[in-house]
C-alpha cells in the first residue's frame, strides 16, 4: 500500500534509457486503444454514432502503436521490455471508468479529451530526452497527432454524431438516468414520507411518548425500505422496460423509502414529546414540498398538479394518524 502511495520500487521518468521509452509508448498506445474500444462497447447499444467516434480513434492508436514497433525493431532489436505506465513514477494513470456501465456520454468524451492532452505532453517531454533523430522526429510526430485528435474528434463528431444526433443522445441519457434512479428514488420517497405518517402519529398520539414513537418510526420506515427495495428488484428486471439495472432501482428504492420514513421518526430523539412533534411536523412540510419539487423537475408535472397530488394527500394521511392516536 506505501509503495502505491509513496511510488516505492517505480522507476522515475528520467531514468529511462530511449529503449524504455519507446517499450512504455508502445504499451500506453496499445492501452489507450483498448480503452477506446471498451468505450464503443459500452456506448453502442445507446450511443451507437459515439461509439463509431471511438472505433475511430482506437484504430488510430493502432498506428501509433505499429509505428513505434517498426521503430524499436530497427533501433533495438525484437524484444520489447515490459513496462508500463504503473512502473514509473509520476506517470499518469487512467481511472478505470470504462467498467462502469452504464456510461455517461458526456463524461467519456471528456475523459477521452485528457486521455489525448496526456499523451500529447508525454510525447513532447519523450522527444526531447532522446538524442536520436528518426526516434525524435516519430516522438514529435506523434505529439503532433495527439494533439490533432482533438480535431479528429471534432470531425468525428461532425461525420457520426452531428449536433442533431448530440442532442438526442443526451436525452437518450436523461431518460435512462430518470427511469433507473430519479422514478424509483421519486415512488420510494413518496411511499416512505406519505405511508410511514399514520403509524407514527398514530403512536405519537396515542402514546405521547417520544421513545416509543421513535420505535414505531423505525420498524415502519425500515420495513417499509425492505419491502419496496425486493418489491422493485422483482418486479422487472429492465431488459423489455429499459428501466436498466434491477439491483441498482431497488437500492434506490429502498433506500429512498426509508429516507422518507426516517425525516419525521428521527426527530423523536428529542425528549420532549412536543418539541419533537413540533420539529417532525415540519420535516413533514419539507419532505412533501421537495417531492412536489423533484416531480417537477424531472417528471414535468405541472408544479399545481404535483403539489395538490402530495401535499393534499400527505396531509390526509398525517391527519388520520393524529386522528387515530387521539381515538
Amino acid at each position: 500500500m506505501l509503495s502505491r502511495v509513496f511510488g516505492f520500487g517505480r522507476r522515475s521518468f528520467d531514468s529511462l534509457s530511449e529503449q524504455e521509452i519507446l517499450a512504455l509508448a508502445i504499451s500506453s498506445e496499445e492501452d489507450d486503444g483498448r480503452i477506446y474500444r471498451a468505450y464503443a462497447d459500452g456506448l453502442r447499444e445507446d450511443f451507437p454514432h459515439s461509439a463509431e467516434i471511438f472505433e475511430a480513434m482506437a484504430a488510430e492508436e493502432d498506428g501509433h502503436r505499429n509505428a513505434l514497433i517498426e521503430l524499436h525493431r530497427a533501433r533495438f532489436g525484437e524484444r520489447i521490455p515490459l513496462i508500463r505506465r504503473e512502473h514509473v513514477r509520476g506517470y499518469y494513470q487512467r481511472k478505470p471508468d470504462w467498467l462502469v456501465r452504464p456510461l455517461g456520454i458526456d463524461a467519456v468524451r471528456r475523459q477521452a479529451e485528457a486521455m489525448e492532452r496526456q499523451a500529447q505532453l508525454f510525447y513532447l517531454e519523450a522527444a526531447r530526452r532522446t538524442a536520436d533523430a528518426s526516434t525524435r522526429k516519430l516522438l514529435g510526430d506523434l505529439a503532433a497527432a495527439e494533439k490533432g485528435h482533438e480535431s479528429l474528434a471534432v470531425r468525428l463528431e461532425r461525420e457520426h454524431a452531428p449536433q442533431g444526433v448530440k442532442e438526442e443522445e443526451r436525452a437518450v441519457e436523461r431518460r435512462q438516468f430518470i427511469l433507473t434512479y430519479v422514478q424509483p428514488g421519486l415512488a420510494g420517497l413518496m411511499d416512505g414520507s406519505v405511508s410511514t405518517l399514520a403509524p407514527i402519529f398514530a403512536a405519537a398520539f396515542a402514546t405521547h411518548d417520544s421513545w416509543q414513537t421513535l420505535l414505531v418510526g423505525l420498524a415502519a420506515s425500515i420495513g417499509a425500505g425492505i419491502s419496496m427495495g425486493f418489491t422493485e428488484v422483482a418486479s422487472d428486471d429492465g431488459r423489455l422496460s429499459g428501466r436498466g439495472s434491477p439491483m441498482k432501482r431497488g437500492l434506490t428504492v429502498g433506500a429512498m423509502t426509508a429516507l422518507g420514513g426516517l425525516g419525521h421518526a428521527l426527530p423523536y430523539l428529542i425528549p420532549h414529546f412536543w418539541t419533537a412533534t413540533g420539529v417532525a411536523a415540519l420535516v413533514v412540510f419539507f419532505e412533501l414540498w421537495a417531492i412536489a419539487l423533484i416531480q417537477n423537475r424531472y417528471m414535468e408535472t405541472p408544479l399545481w398538479r404535483a403539489a395538490f397530488q402530495v401535499v393534499l394527500g400527505g396531509a390526509l394521511v398525517f391527519a388520520a394518524g393524529v386522528l387515530i392516536g387521539n381515538a
